[in-house]
């Protein structure tokens, strides 16, 4: 992948400079529209992109911030949970149970965080670096809720079709639980549901055991 999109259609040359790159930077991150994600849709028999999990990213933590232990800004753990996953245009999606796939993860995404912000003008790029490394290290309240939610919605999504990703991938109940637990660091009110959730499932048959 080592043409732009824009490159494509190039804009006009009448467009130039720091507008120029920020609308290369837009039209290149429409590329998130065409990354699958593991999980279906709770709404229909498809799995979601990657754009559709941010959106809902961000309406979770609209809709959830009440619950975070810590005191979080909503509006900039919006900006992480909508930053978060835009180096997989370039990266791919790593499904959370293909443990092979992870072990690559880092410096696939890495490689893709550098490539895909330099498109930016530069105090622009610095500041999607920072939200991109801040969600990664989870040092802040936001970011911590924010992993929670990235963490929270594919529970839910699993939930509704009944096993999904956790029979594809021969999950047990004990690695869902391993691999969601930081819904638990960010709200223990979140976790208690999560728990409450993966208890049933397991009940269900909808885990590997």
């Amino acid at each position: 992948m080592s043409e732009l999109l824009v490159d494509t259609n190039p804009l006009p040359a009448g467009i130039s400079g720091r507008l120029r790159d920020q609308l290369t930077f837009l039209i290149e991150v429409d590329r998130l529209k065409t990354v699958l994600r593991q999980s279906p849709l709770a709404a229909a028999p498809r799995r979601e992109n990657d754009a559709e999990h941010s959106w809902h990213l961000a309406m979770a933590v609209v809709v959830l911030a009440e619950h975070a232990d810590e005191p979080v800004d909503v509006g900039r753990t919006v900006q992480l949970v909508l930053v978060h996953d835009l180096v997989e245009i370039y990266a791919g999606d790593t499904p959370l149970y293909d443990l092979a796939a992870r072990e690559s993860q880092q410096e696939r995404e890495e490689a893709a965080a550098a490539r895909l912000f330099a498109l930016l003008p530069a105090d622009q790029s610095q500041r999607m670096r920072e939200l991109w490394d801040e969600f990664e290290a989870r040092r802040t309240p936001e970011a911590r809720f924010a992993k929670a939610m990235d963490r929270l919605l594919p529970v839910l999504h699993n939930w509704m079709a009944r096993g999904g990703t956790w029979l594809a991938f021969d999950a047990s109940a004990d690695h869902v639980r391993e691999h969601t637990s930081s819904i638990n660091e960010a709200s223990a009110t979140l976790g208690t549901a999560r728990d409450h959730v993966i208890a049933e499932a397991q009940r269900q048959g909808w885990t590997a055991g």
